[in-house]
């Protein structure tokens, strides 16, 4: 069965606007990084929405919850921005009803700037969602973490459990 990838924005899909110098969303880069990374796995890409998580609301979350919960696929992919990452795995844990594993992974520099993590972290999203229990993850770094352990280091830039060490590949 196919893999379900979800994209909500976040840093991820952002551009950078040279005229301004403010970062914007236009489309998705999921298809062209699967590309790039010769992804030859059975995926589903739908589009949910484009914002930075720190704009994300109450109904967002609800549209991600409600899509997971009746998506065909048991195994599922979110793109997320990392600011509320952690916040959007706990509400997928109290509300998505389906034994599903769900992994949520983003960016800390987008994409476009070529020196991007988002191309590592969607293939050990893709990885960890393949070898994972059904259960919700969030997967930065080469590490996952179970949705009630992780939080962003705001001082590092990099997520952590919130006791004790997180597991590598």
């Amino acid at each position: 069965m196919a893999i379900r990838i979800f994209i909500t924005g976040g840093t991820f899909d952002k551009e950078y606007n040279e005229l301004n110098g403010q970062l914007f969303f236009k489309d998705t880069h999921m298809h062209d990084l699967l590309e790039l990374g010769r992804c030859r796995l059975d995926v589903e890409i739908r589009t949910l929405m484009m914002i930075d998580s720190l704009e994300m609301t109450d109904e967002d979350r609800d549209l991600i919850v409600h899509q997971c919960n009746n998506c065909e696929e048991d195994r599922i992919v979110i793109t997320h921005g990392t600011d509320t990452m952690a916040d959007t795995a706990r509400i997928l844990a109290e509300k998505v009803t389906a034994s599903k594993t769900i992994v949520l992974t983003g960016a800390m520099i987008p994409i476009k700037f070529g020196s991007s993590d988002g191309l590592f972290n969607l293939g050990g999203a893709l990885a960890f969602v393949q070898t994972l229990p059904p259960g919700i993850y969030v997967a930065m770094n080469g590490r996952y973490f179970n949705w009630d352990n992780v939080r962003k280091n705001r001082q590092t830039g990099v997520f952590e459990e919130v006791e004790g060490v997180g597991r590598k590949v």
